[in-house]
């Protein structure tokens, strides 16, 4: 979330709630889903023609369990998701990664390109970005002209800054707008704490992109990468200090699975009372890959457990790894334990966070949190160059999840999200792969960084630990 967007938020919502916080974080009882999921939860597998059998699923499922280091654990966290996630798992799908805006705003534009019937955007930021060239605005006038349905959610707050008239060029093209509770108390559907932070952009049924990614000219600053002849390590082009570059992910998504993501899109739309939407487009799915591919849509309306409640658990039943890269890092109670319980238990916990970052109170916060996590065995590296937004999970080499929810208190309180959980060891190595790129540029916390920071630093935190809930 912008700085400008965090801080709309943030200075008038402390002169009014108090330090007594806004809400509650969920209480995860985690015995009792493992209780629940013991031998009575069958995961339900869906295929391009619907759910598979029970033997269909097994053998899906046991390409993933072959590549994971524990497959009774792999068994254990699936049926306790399937409890916590309620959506089925989807196979026969293609997921590729995006890697910062130079990869990611060419793959969007693309998929705009191409689409035939329809066009669903929904961004906590939409500004008029560009590509190659081109800019989204006359991009999604030319297809709206052109026959194409282009739907759009956006956040009130985090496209507070975007010129009206680049709205007022989409309505009159026929682009379909609708602001996710605006800031006009006559107009609100919700509490002004309660934003839509999801980013997802839909074509056709046919391609989605979903991530971290904002419609945002921040990700402009992304240098292009020169591809070596060997097909060995990309070389990124200097940037301009004055510009730095945020660094994130997103991924784009063929297959059976993709529908899930329109009819998310829809969902929200019904709630914040758009027009009605005539019937879309929908050709039956056809299988693009081998990946199997869930889609999690969290919402304080829902009382946000979905998100949480999986990464807790999936955390919990690690057996070897945990690399995540977060871009505020501001944990729950219980979160801190799981990832110091799995670094006790002898998984490899490894987080890559910013050194720099749009929210300095996040920072500071951030690093309070340090003493604790090297005092368990986790490995904490902060990325010198750029600011990471990324959020990403990758554990046990099999299991990634990537979205737009932040390993803040936020997302789970406030905000609406949309995450990915994708099974099989293809993605997650390519996640891997960019995080320890990553952490070659970072710097390894040690003892000596954690007592440089003083009292001052230390009380300062403290402080802003006591409202945390807001960031």
């Amino acid at each position: 979330m912008p700085l400008r967007s965090r801080r709309a938020l943030l200075l008038p919502l402390a002169a009014i709630l108090g330090l007594a916080g806004c809400a509650q974080i969920p209480v995860i009882n985690e015995g009792q889903l493992l209780q629940e999921a013991s031998g009575t939860q069958r995961i339900r597998v869906y295929g391009v023609h619907g759910p598979l059998s029970p033997r269909q699923g097994r053998a899906v499922l046991a390409r993933v369990a072959a590549q994971a280091p524990d497959a009774d654990a792999l068994d254990r966290h699936l049926a306790v998701e399937q409890i916590v996630a309620q959506d089925p798992l989807y196979a026969g799908n293609s997921v590729q990664v995006l890697r910062d805006g130079s990869h990611t705003f060419p793959a969007m534009f693309r998929a705009i390109e191409g689409a035939r019937h329809f066009i669903d955007l929904e961004y906590y930021t939409l500004q008029d970005v560009q590509s190659r060239g081109r800019t989204l605005e006359d991009l999604l006038v030319a297809k709206s002209r052109a026959g194409v349905r282009v739907r759009v959610i956006y956040d009130a707050v985090g496209s507070l800054g975007t010129p009206p008239a680049f709205f007022a060029r989409l309505r009159a093209a026929g682009v379909r707008l609708l602001q996710y509770n605006p800031l006009n108390p006559i107009r609100a559907t919700a509490s002004p704490n309660d934003r839509d932070h999801r980013k997802i952009l839909v074509a056709d049924n046919e391609v989605a992109i979903v991530g971290g990614v904002n419609l945002s000219t921040t990700y402009e600053s992304a240098p292009k990468f020169l591809s070596s002849d060997s097909g060995g390590a990309r070389k990124p082009v200097k940037s301009s200090p004055a510009r730095p570059v945020w660094h994130d992910l997103d991924l784009e998504i063929r297959g059976p699975v993709v529908p899930e993501l329109a009819a998310l899109f829809r969902q929200h739309w019904r709630e914040q009372k758009g027009p009605r939407l005539a019937p879309d487009y929908d050709p039956p799915p056809r299988p693009q890959g081998r990946q199997i591919v869930r889609v999690i849509g969290s919402s304080p309306a829902r009382l946000a457990t979905r998100y949480y409640a999986t990464v807790l658990t999936a955390m919990r039943t690690a057996q070897s790894s945990i690399w995540m890269t977060a871009a505020y890092f501001v944990p729950t109670h219980q979160e801190l334990n799981a990832l110091r319980a799995a670094a006790r238990r002898g998984v490899d916990v490894r987080i890559l966070l910013p050194s720099h970052t749009d929210v300095p109170e996040v920072l500071a916060i951030q690093r309070s949190y340090y003493g604790e996590l090297l005092r368990a065995g986790v490995k904490v590296y902060e990325r010198r160059t750029g600011i990471v937004h990324s959020k990403a999970i990758v554990i046990d080499g099999v299991w990634s999840l990537v979205g737009s929810s932040n390993f803040d208190q936020r997302s789970i309180l406030f905000n609406d999200e949309v995450d990915v959980i994708v099974l099989g060891g293809k993605t997650a190595g390519q996640i891997r792969h960019d995080i320890r790129s990553d952490m070659r540029q970072a710097l390894p916390i040690d003892w000596r960084f954690v007592h440089r920071q003083g009292v001052w630093r230390h009380l300062e935190a403290l402080f802003w630990r006591l409202w945390q809930p807001l960031f």
